[in-house]
Formats: structure tokens, C-alpha cells, sequence
């Protein structure tokens, strides 16, 4: 079985370079780094290199997470054609012994596999936590509905249980994803115009509607050394930009995943996500007007507004709305 690794990063050579020695620790046929046009000495440290499984692409501009991956995983079924492909950013990366683990797991059913992420300090990671559609799945739905939030559907601690076994989801994310061969030709490539967030939901949100299984492998352990910070009413982003595509990208993804349920949903998120204006504390403002464009694009489906425009709508002087 022909497994290949692939790893996008921007300008964070120190989180890379724990995660290439960590891959390059286990059994992988091929390690592939995507590198976002980095400035910081990546190019550099990854050119001296002797490992002969490790494979560069550099671009000369920033993709981000979405576009990277997109290139990243075309690229690498070309080089290698592998069975699977384990997707993660740079500061996601196998704990010891997870590919070899998952090489002896049973893969009989699944065309694609996540791992259960944890932080460097052994707590699930919430940011990488599975679940389940509610808007599926009636179980899920009913006890969301009941007042459960996201604890309705995405996977409990018991879950992550080494001896759980596998689960079926619909959602995993892009840290210690296995992609095999069939949902690779399948489902295409994720979508690059999406840039950072929602491109590893839609992307398997894509596969469980072409009728592929996604597992959940509790045994198989990743761990994801992010510094997102969680305010009072959720995930507090910086830089603030970062909001724009976070809340866009949810709006597309939501209308995938809620189909008929999506608007009268609408009202509830843009409730919501109004509130968390209160975590940004000075830039509130700032926030609320990046959210109300990032809606606008969001509902209307608006993909194609460049990273630069986003730059520019999220700098403090800027008041005035974009078309």
C-alpha cells in the first residue's frame, strides 16, 4: 500500500520543521510540502533536505490553505499515484507510529479515513472534532435541535477511544485526513477559490453526496499545535481578515450541508455571529463590517473576490463597502 503525506505551509518554519522530521520518521512512500510563496527561510531549510522521499513545490504567490491543498493533492497523485493520501498543515502532524497504525488497520468500506487530532497537551482538539449532518441523520438533528449546539452532532470524547473502532461521519478536516484513490478521481479537487476554512468540509461534505464512506479512526492519533484562541462566544481570529473567509465559506458550507433548512437557518447564524463583535474588543467594528460583506458573498455564492480586496476591506481606515 503506497501512502504519500502532503503539507501545506506559510511562514511558520518552525512548526514545519517538526512536522517534515515527524513524517519522515514513519513509513511513507513520499512527503510532499506545499510551500505558499514563505519568506521566512522555508525554501531554504527544505532545499537542505537529504531525504529522497521529500518533495517541494514552491508557489510564487500565497494560495492559501485551500489552494495549496487543491495543488498539493493533484500534484501528488501525478508523482506517485498512492492508495491514499494523508492530508495536514504544517503544524498538524502524525503522533509516533500513527502511519504504521493506520497501515495495519482495516480500510475494507472506507474511502477516507480521519484521525482523531489532539492538542500537543493530549485534549481533543475542537477545531478538528468530526461529525455528523444533522440535517441527515434524524438522531443528530433531534438532540441539536433540542438544545444541544454542536454537541448534538459532532463526535463525543468516548469517541476518540483508542478501542471505540472506526465510525462513519461526514465531516472530518484537513489534519490527519486519508484520502484514498477512489474519492481522490471521485470528487476532483477540493476547491482553491475558498483560500483558508471550509475547503476540508465542503470537500468531504462532497464525498458523503457521491455516496463515499468516511471513517473515523480513533486509534490513528495526529496532533495539531495551532495558537487559535477561543473568546466567549467562539474562535477569535487573527489577523482579523481571517474572519471574512471564515463566515463566507460557513454560509456555502451550511447551504450544502442544511439543503431546504438552509434559510430559514440564515437568521440563527447571522444572530450569532453577530454576538462574537464583543471578542474582537476594539476591532469590533471592524469585525461587524467584515461580516456583513463576507454574508453578502456568502448568500450570493461570491467566490472569486481576491485576497488582496479582502486585505483591503479589512484595514482599519477602510468604511466604505465594496461591490
Amino acid at each position: 500500500m503506497k501512502i504519500t503525506a502532503v503539507v501545506v505551509t506559510h511562514n511558520r518554519i518552525g512548526k514545519l520543521r517538526e512536522t517534515v522530521e515527524r513524517l519522515l520518521a514513519e513509513p511513507l512512500d513520499l512527503v510532499l510540502v506545499f510551500d505558499n510563496a514563505s519568506s521566512d527561510g522555508t525554501a531554504e531549510w527544505l532545499s537542505q533536505q537529504q531525504d529522497k522521499r521529500l518533495v517541494v513545490l514552491r508557489s510564487d504567490r500565497n494560495l492559501g490553505g485551500a489552494g495549496g491543498f487543491s495543488e498539493a493533492l493533484g500534484q501528488a497523485s501525478e508523482l506517485t499515484d498512492p492508495d491514499w493520501i494523508v492530508v495536514m498543515d504544517d503544524d498538524g502532524r502524525p503522533m509516533p507510529g500513527a502511519i504504521g497504525v493506520f497501515r495495519d488497520m482495516d480500510h475494507t468500506g472506507w474511502d477516507a479515513i480521519g484521525a482523531a487530532v489532539l492538542t500537543p497537551d493530549g485534549q481533543v482538539c475542537e477545531m478538528n472534532r468530526p461529525y455528523r449532518n444533522p440535517f441527515w441523520h434524524l438522531r443528530e438533528f433531534l438532540v441539536t435541535l433540542a438544545g444541544r449546539g454542536r454537541r448534538g452532532f459532532h463526535l463525543r470524547d468516548k469517541a476518540y477511544s483508542t478501542d471505540a473502532g472506526t465510525l462513519a461521519i461526514d465531516m472530518a478536516s484537513f489534519v490527519g485526513l486519508f484520502v484514498s484513490r477512489k474519492a481522490l478521481i471521485r470528487c476532483g479537487l477540493p476547491d482553491a477559490r475558498l483560500f483558508i476554512y471550509g475547503d476540508d468540509q465542503l470537500y468531504t461534505l462532497r464525498m458523503r453526496r457521491e455516496g463515499l464512506r468516511i471513517g473515523f479512526a480513533p486509534q490513528v492519533r495526529f496532533e495539531h499545535d495551532t495558537a487559535t484562541t477561543q473568546g466567549n462566544s467562539g474562535v477569535v481570529l487573527r489577523p482579523i481578515w481571517k474572519a471574512y473567509y471564515m463566515y463566507r465559506n460557513a454560509l456555502i458550507a451550511y447551504r450544502v450541508a442544511a439543503g431546504l433548512w438552509f434559510w430559514p437557518l440564515v437568521p440563527v447564524l447571522l444572530f450569532k455571529w453577530h454576538r462574537k463583535a464583543g471578542d474582537y474588543g476594539p476591532d469590533a467594528e471592524r469585525f461587524r463590517r467584515i461580516l456583513r460583506i463576507a454574508v453578502r458573498d456568502g448568500l450570493t455564492g461570491r467566490l472569486e473576490r481576491s485576497h488582496d480586496d479582502v486585505l483591503r476591506i479589512s484595514k482599519p481606515e477602510t468604511g466604505i463597502l465594496p461591490e
